[in-house]
């Protein structure tokens, strides 16, 4: 081999041991990644300029041009792994390497949070205020506790969200003690009644009747329910508990009953008062569902809520998205009316997980904390109003 050949073997050797043997754990270091992102690129750059150098050397030897060739062939796709076109590529693209992926996978949440486990054996209030979906909520140590107690693993979905939000809102406030008494909307087949009877609250489960929801088509989708039988399918609860405490009523959430008006400590509904029909009427269902509530009782709902726009939206019999302005004067007009409002936090975080958009079909391993609808970015808002008491 010539000394050309020897220069070029040992220049590309050096290369390849000392610039393109990531550790093994690269896809986890989620917090280098600004730092990592300009020598990565300059090494491709650097690739690229040897590349074209190595064609022009047509007075070289054919063993160095095969060679030389060779070796860049096989570093490429090392490089590929480190792509980075663009600054706001780099979630997308780390989310989509070390994503959840199943049941026994987790990765993404344990990359962030370095646990899936709560460090607590009782939630601290934070204390949460009417508030957007935020990636920071996930990371919480009561984010962990209330996923364990409904048995299930931490990872970045909206709906596990706004259980986790539910319940932390309710237990902060001393409202998952025994002898209080809640009453939920739209259940469907959502863990919440059995996780309330285990702190044991007494709980009143409803959901649309078996004709409404077959023609609506929830019937078949898996998130109807219309007995007890599947809102202790986890274990959450005892059974003798579970029975006890826990019963179950067909309510309509666009004509709610007089009969159970001043009834309950708290009531709430996790994303079902945007399929109601149209923006209007989930709003007068929030207003409604006051009713139900003694004095001094709290409702906590949360609903689908459009990033993208304060102008356009979806209005639709099936699914209706919320505005901030659309918010902000229903919230205006209940403050109005004496009920206690909580300040609602409007800012958009700007997380990893939060600059991920997932897009249809869900459910292919990104984080689901924002998801696009239509032309909108969505995400969840919770709502928090109270009687005086």
């Amino acid at each position: 081999m010539t000394r050309s050949e020897n220069g070029a073997g040992s220049l590309l050797s050096r290369l390849s041991a000392r610039l393109f043997r990531p550790p093994a754990d690269m896809y986890l270091r989620v917090n280098q990644v600004d730092t990592l992102r300009e020598p990565l690129n300059a090494i491709r750059d650097t690739v690229a300029k040897c590349e074209q150098q190595l064609r022009v050397l047509t007075n070289s030897s054919g063993d160095l041009r095969e060679f030389a060739e060779r070796e860049i062939a096989a570093l490429k796709p090392l490089l590929l792994r480190f792509a980075i076109e663009s600054p706001e590529m780099i979630p997308r693209q780390l989310a989509e390497s070390i994503a959840y992926r199943g049941e026994y996978a987790n990765a993404l949440y344990r990359a962030f949070a370095g646990t899936e486990r709560p460090l607590c054996t009782s939630p601290q209030p934070i204390p949460l205020t009417s508030s957007i979906c935020h990636q920071c909520h996930f990371l919480l140590d009561q984010y962990r506790f209330w996923a364990q107690a409904m048995k299930q693993r931490p990872r970045f979905a909206r709906k596990d969200w706004e259980w986790f939000y539910i319940a932390q809102c309710l237990f902060e406030r001393g409202f998952l003690n025994p002898g209080k008494r809640g009453i939920g909307f739209g259940v469907g087949r959502e863990p919440l009644p059995s996780l309330f009877a285990s702190f044991g609250v007494e709980v009143v489960a409803t959901d649309q009747s078996i004709e409404a929801a077959e023609k609506a088509g929830w019937a078949k989708s898996g998130q109807h329910t219309h007995d007890l039988s599947p809102l202790n399918e986890r274990g959450i609860c005892t059974d003798d508990m579970f029975f006890k405490l826990v019963s179950f009523r067909e309510v309509n959430m666009n004509k709610i009953p007089v009969d159970i008006d001043g009834e309950f400590d708290f009531c709430w509904s996790s994303c079902s008062l945007e399929h109601l029909g149209t923006l209007q009427y989930g709003f007068d269902f929030i207003e409604n569902s006051l009713r139900t509530l003694r004095r001094g009782g709290i409702a906590v709902h949360t609903t689908e809520f459009n990033l993208s726009s304060n102008l356009d939206t979806i209005e639709s019999d099936g699914l209706s998205i919320y505005r901030r302005n659309d918010i902000y004067e229903f919230l205006t007009k209940m403050t109005n009316q004496g009920f206690v409002v909580s300040p609602i936090d409007w800012k958009p975080g700007e997380g990893f997980a939060e600059l991920v958009v997932d897009m249809p079909p869900f459910g292919r391993g990104e984080p689901h904390i924002r998801l696009k609808a239509a032309n909108y970015d969505v995400t969840s808002v919770g709502i928090i109003i109270q009687k005086r008491p």
